[in-house]
């Protein structure tokens, strides 16, 4: 069975009413707060009385006043209504994308420009919004983003899954990094063929696995293979092993900045060596800020 009470539980509209009346104590400046007309004002007050079975006002010609119990509902309600109120505005906020957390996901080759001036900017628009940055492998990130660990991935692509959307940001030329003097340097720029024959030193499958695999692939359509004389973890250690001699590493154009004066570089002028940075996110999230957060990158791709 059904409980009555449950059915006759006063709305919203009726308490703010009241409320605003019992500030007032006068239905044409309450009437005008809340911008009806005096006569529906007067019916709001005594549909409220009627579910509640009691009377929360005395009128007469010339005043308006609170009975008891009109009093203590008027001050049990009004932190009820302010939380409401104060409720209602904080969950605005997260539907506009205003507030709220997003969680983004970056690899080496983002880390640079990409990332810092897209959260620069995003910060500078929504400055409420918690963000959370995590530096993770692009495997990693697939992996994050299917368990909903993070929102967005900034990670090598292409990325095509039918459950994500994926926008380019990045289609850079790979460039060669040589010590200095080196016999590759002669050349203002460079054919696949000329690294046939040379020593290469490349990050770890653990760390650099994805792209790896993508210069496998690039190596082999020219018929050579990608076999490294050494391996490193970071950055910094690729460019340190390269300048004492002993190889030569394949970089792409964003990581040229922080190559340091030890080394030198010549791009890969071939369509095949190129390197493209997606950002990552699934169909699913439609959350404003994680969108916001999208339409900032898009938006600096587009200047870029």
């Amino acid at each position: 069975m059904v409980s009555r009470t449950s059915d006759l539980t006063p709305d919203a509209t009726l308490l703010k009413s009241f409320l605003i009346l019992a500030e007032e104590l006068n239905f044409r400046r309450t009437a005008e707060r809340l911008a009806i007309d005096q006569s529906a004002l007067s019916r709001r007050i005594k549909k409220l009385e009627s579910l509640l079975d009691y009377k929360l006002l005395e009128r007469t010609t010339r005043d308006v006043a609170l009975t008891a119990a009109g009093q203590e509902l008027c001050k049990g309600l009004t932190p009820v209504l302010t939380d409401y109120a104060h409720s209602v505005e904080a969950a605005r906020r997260v539907a506009e994308g205003k507030t709220g957390r997003v969680r983004v996901a970056y690899m080496a080759f983002a880390a640079t420009e990409m990332v810092p001036q897209t959260v620069a900017r995003f910060q500078q628009q929504y400055p409420d919004i918690d963000l959370e940055l995590r530096y993770i492998r692009t495997q990693g990130q697939k992996m994050a983003l299917a368990n909903d660990e993070i929102d967005l991935g900034y990670m090598i692509g292409p990325f095509d899954n039918a459950e994500y959307h994926s926008l380019q940001l990045a289609d850079e030329r790979l460039y060669v990094v040589t010590p200095k003097n080196h016999a590759l340097l002669r050349k203002h720029t460079l054919s696949p063929r000329d690294l046939k024959d040379e020593k290469l030193v490349l990050g770890d499958m653990e760390e650099w696995g994805e792209y790896r695999w993508k210069l496998e692939d690039v190596f082999s359509q020219h018929g050579m293979r990608l076999s490294p004389a050494l391996e490193a973890t970071n950055t910094l250690a690729l460019i340190g092993l390269v300048a004492a001699g002993l190889g030569i590493t394949i970089y792409p154009e964003s990581l040229l900045n922080f190559l340091g004066r030890r080394v030198e570089a010549r791009p890969v002028v071939h369509p095949d060596f190129r390197s493209k940075t997606v950002l990552v996110w699934k169909r699913s999230n439609r959350s404003r800020a994680v969108l916001n957060f999208v339409e900032v990158s898009r938006h600096l791709q587009v200047r870029g």
